[in-house]
């Protein structure tokens, strides 16, 4: 809780930032490489991303992660960019987060909370399907199993045939 109230104060300070308010569908998404300096981000352009924010104290996070992996295994040739976004203040739990998860997806940590102030995350973890335009289109808040994967399945194979 600590961060997410980091990342609402961050937004207040910064002007450019908190005039994006809540990301939501409809919003383009900025670079993710200027909100996270320093982060090696695959190529995106043309890709549908799931941006997936997560931390090392949450318990749907570790649920997710197996989850994501399997997306990335089935839609990665197919046009899909997984980043997970670790919010975590202390350098030390996420990378033992990281290691512990061992995800097959691109992970960055968000030192700076500049992508957390972006998106305004309800929630942990807190996700957005963006498309192959850099538009976002979908917003997903929490993870529960079966149910978010069927979701995260019908929008993936959904922006995947757009790009067609």
């Amino acid at each position: 809780m600590k961060t997410i109230a980091t990342a609402i104060l961050l937004a207040c300070l910064s002007p450019a930032l908190s005039a994006a308010g809540v990301a939501k569908a409809g919003q383009s998404m900025p670079k993710l490489s200027q909100l996270l300096p320093g982060a090696t981000i695959p190529n995106t352009s043309g890709k549908v991303v799931l941006v997936d924010f997560w931390a090392s104290w949450c318990g749907p996070c570790k649920q997710s992660f197996p989850a994501l992996n399997q997306l990335q295994a089935k839609y990665g040739s197919k046009g899909l960019v997984i980043i997970g976004i670790g919010v975590d203040e202390e350098a030390a739990k996420y990378k033992a987060f990281a290691d512990h998860m061992k995800a097959s997806f691109t992970l960055a940590h968000d030192t700076g909370h500049q992508a957390a102030a972006f998106f305004n995350p309800p929630s942990m973890p807190s996700s957005y399907l963006v498309d192959r335009k850099g538009v976002i289109r979908y917003a997903h808040s929490g993870f529960r199993g079966e149910k978010t994967v069927a979701e995260y399945t019908t929008e993936i194979e959904a922006l995947l045939a757009e790009g067609k």
